[in-house]
């Protein structure tokens, strides 16, 4: 059901929050709080709520054991003074990812990476690059190699206070060899990246990742760090789904025997 418009005086928090969701697709209230850093979740979610009632966001609640997701209105995305459109549906297919992204901008935010001159996400690398002109300078690195066509946009960059630029890269799957080889090897290309950090689920995965940045020579800027889920469990696969799969697997193996 759409959200029904009510008047709300937009606070200074207000204005904060609605920026931050017109850089992502979506965001979760633990997010916001994040942000904020001077309110609770409790809190976070009633004043998505309360935007959300005014009409400056709408929400959506995709999976059992997820919050509400946010996403900005075109009201919002003006009263934010956001040149950004509107973010597309979420996608069951890329949703963990949005949620990592929207963590790692909230967090680079609150001074997880150290102190930042900027922080720019992949939504709007993609549109300013789109709205570019001839000869502008883009945001995207150009793939190298065979079928390297097009651009590749980190999932976040950030600019330190002391200049240096770095990509980040959130890789919830390892892509094949090919795929992969031809993004690192874009990034050893380009001489705007002071580093590049990865971040993957397991160790395999980063030995993998660095024995590919060795062959393209981009191991000398490339970090790849671990990360896991904070209830070890990836967002938009509901607890409540599997505990039910198990026992109908269960139930049909009785009736098996």
């Amino acid at each position: 059901m759409p959200a029904v418009s009510r008047p709300l005086r937009l606070t200074g928090r207000d204005h904060l929050i609605l920026r931050f969701c017109a850089e992502h697709r979506f965001v979760l209230a633990p997010q916001v709080a994040l942000l904020l850093g001077v309110i609770g979740t409790d809190a976070a979610k009633r004043r998505l709520a309360s935007l959300h009632r005014a009409g400056y966001l709408r929400r959506e609640r995709r999976y059992v054991a997820e919050p509400y997701a946010y996403a900005i209105t075109a009201g919002g995305l003006g009263a934010a003074g956001s040149d950004l459109s509107r973010p597309r549906p979420i996608d069951p297919a890329t949703y963990a990812h949005d949620v990592g992204v929207a963590w790692l901008a909230a967090g680079a935010h609150r001074g997880a990476f150290g102190d930042l001159s900027a922080i720019v996400c992949e939504r709007r690398m993609r549109s300013e690059d789109a709205r570019a002109g001839a000869g502008a300078p883009r945001h995207g690195i150009r793939r190298a190699g065979v079928g390297g066509r097009g651009l590749h946009y980190p999932d976040l960059a950030v600019v330190t206070a002391t200049g240096r630029r770095v990509a980040f890269e959130l890789e919830l799957h390892v892509k094949g060899v090919a795929r992969r080889e031809r993004i690192l090897a874009a990034y050893a290309c380009d001489p705007r990246f002071d580093a590049v950090v990865y971040l993957v689920r397991s160790e395999a995965e980063r030995q993998t990742l660095l024995r590919s940045a060795r062959r393209v020579g981009l191991d000398d800027r490339l970090h790849v760090q671990r990360f896991e889920w904070s209830d070890r469990r990836e967002p938009g696969t509901s607890r409540e789904r599997a505990l039910s799969r198990s026992r109908s697997s269960s139930r049909g193996r009785a009736a098996a025997r």
